[in-house]
Formats: C-alpha cells, structure tokens, sequence
C-alpha cells in the first residue's frame, strides 16, 4: 500500500489505547502527522462523515481516503516510512501474531480489570455523573452481545498474560521479539499504558520489573511531531484532495468491483459500513463512499477480523 501524500492524519482521543499504540509508532518512525481529536463517544457526525458509521477509535486519513483499524495503519505506516520496521524479516510472522494476540486476549484482560471500581473512578476523577451514565450506555452498545470477563476473571488472565510476557524478556532482550522493536511492542504496549493511567490498579504491574524496563524502552519512542488538525479541515482535506491509494478487486474472491456491499467487524461496533466496493484483496477491502461533507472517501478495513456481504440495506448503520 502506497501514498503519494505526505500528511498523516490521526483521528483520536488521548484516552485510547489503540490511538496509543499508533502515537508511540509514529514516534519510533519519527513521523510527523495531524492531530483531530475525535468525541470519546457518539454521536460523532464528522466522523460518521468519513467513515460512514465505522466508530471504533482511532482510524488514519489520507487526503480521501480512511484507514479503519491498527492492524492495517500499522501497514499503511510501514509503507509510508519502512526503517525502523514494525516487521523486521527475521521475527515478522511472530510480531503480527504476538500483536494480534495483544490486541484481542492481552486488551480484552487489561481493560475490564482497569475498569473496576478504583480504576475507573481514578480515569473518570472530576467527570459529571451524567457523563458516565452517557459513556457506559454507548459502551454497551458499542460491544452489543459480547461478553466481558468478570474482575476476577480478568485479574486472573491478566497476572497469567503478565508473567508470560516476563519471562519472554528473561534472557535480557531489549524488546519482545530480540533486540529491535516490533509491531507487537507497540501492541501489548497499549494495554501497560491503559492500566498505568489507573494509579490504584496499576499495583498488579510492580511484580514484573523487566516487563517495567521494557515498557520504559517503548513509552521513550514518543508520539513523534504532532499539529493540531481541526475536524472540519479534516474534512475538507478529504472533499477537494480525494482518495489517492491504489485499489482494485482481485478476481476470485468471490465479489466483483462495483457491488454495493457491507462491512462491519466481526466481534463488537459492528455497525455496518455501506459503500461501492472498488477494492479487495486477502488482506484488505476498500469501499467507495459519497458524502455530502466529505466528498467521494474510499474507506479501508482489514480483510481479516471484518464481514464483507453484499448489501441486504438491513444492517446497522
């Protein structure tokens, strides 16, 4: 995936986990990109402008085109800016999966123990009580029927996930996967720095001091060179520049250019993302919308961990 284009634009908000984890990549690609900071929850009409419904935070736009999900930003970035690598030869089969593993097991443990009583209440210090009464409804119906661990289920996985993750680091390595940094630091990076946000929680991190080390190593990547990026200019960098990556449908796969399909991730905020499919391969697909404010946007989603359908017009939007 190629861009002729040089600004990055980060849609996101300080308290997100995966924004972290694309923060501290572009820092370690010492890259310099715009800044929109996006609502922590609905409603979010400039970014149901671009995205056409997509709501997970963050995503990454390119003049008109919209990056959803850190697994292919991660790929976009490694395009736009390949040393330092996020997946060097030797260890690049073991990053994506360490990450993959990160981002689902390792943050699905992380986040409904730091979310106990304690923890939230030291996230949330100051905030107005109908501010939370609002945050915990569009969080439950952002993850809809997925089950969340109990904190003692969570506790439990977490210590075990943690003691993996120190022992992994025995041999004295600098980073996860040897002596370079990877995309799977960056991904289990995201999860310490959640539950460090969280001081009276954060006690289950002081037993593993090479994990500690080790996240000191990441955290001093940085965030790279950042400006401040209203949402409207966002969106009027995506009306008159257009989308710009290449795209195209691969033949046998089951879909040809020009259907209107849906896309919707497959295990929570699965609102559905509707548009004219003008890309498709293993690993990614990309959908052409029409938007009043953003112009024609093409939006790009990972193949894996997304549902591609023609479309019915009876998902959620």
């Amino acid at each position: 995936m190629k861009t002729p284009h040089p600004h990055l634009i980060l849609h996101h908000y300080p308290g997100s986990p995966f924004s972290e984890k694309l923060r501290l990549i572009l820092g370690s690609k010492g890259l310099s990109w715009l800044s929109v900071t996006v609502p922590v929850m609905l409603p979010k009409p400039d970014v149901q402008a671009l995205t056409g419904g997509y709501r997970r935070t963050p995503f990454l736009q390119l003049a008109g085109d919209v990056v959803c999900d850190t697994a292919l930003i991660c790929e976009l970035l490694e395009a736009v800016q390949p040393e330092p690598s996020l997946f060097p030869a030797a260890i690049a089969g073991q990053a994506r999966m360490q990450a993959q593993w990160a981002d689902r097991e390792l943050f699905w443990a992380a986040v409904p123990y730091t979310m106990q009583p304690a923890g939230a209440a030291a996230i949330f210090a100051g905030a107005p009580p109908e501010f939370l009464a609002a945050f915990a409804a569009d969080r439950a119906a952002m993850l809809g029927g997925m089950k969340r661990p109990s904190v003692a289920d969570a506790t439990a996985a977490l210590r075990t996930q943690l003691q993996w993750l120190e022992s992994q680091l025995a041999d004295g390595r600098r980073f996860l996967l040897g002596e370079v940094s990877s995309v799977a630091d960056f991904s289990v990076a995201q999860s310490l720095w959640y539950i460090r946000r969280a001081p009276p929680v954060a006690g289950v991190l002081a037993p593993y001091s090479r994990l500690n080390d080790w996240f000191e190593r990441v955290a001093a990547f940085g965030h790279g060179r950042s400006e401040k990026l209203s949402s409207e200019a966002a969106l009027a960098i995506a009306r008159e520049q257009g989308p710009q990556l290449p795209v195209a449908v691969q033949p046998g796969l089951g879909f040809e250019a020009g259907q209107t399909v849906q896309v919707a991730a497959s295990d929570y905020a699965s609102d559905a993302v509707r548009g004219e499919l003008v890309g498709l391969t293993e690993e990614r697909i990309s959908l052409a919308r029409l938007d009043e404010r953003a112009g024609r946007v093409h939006v790009h989603f990972p193949r894996m961990g997304y549902s591609l359908r023609k479309d019915t017009g009876d998902a959620k939007s």
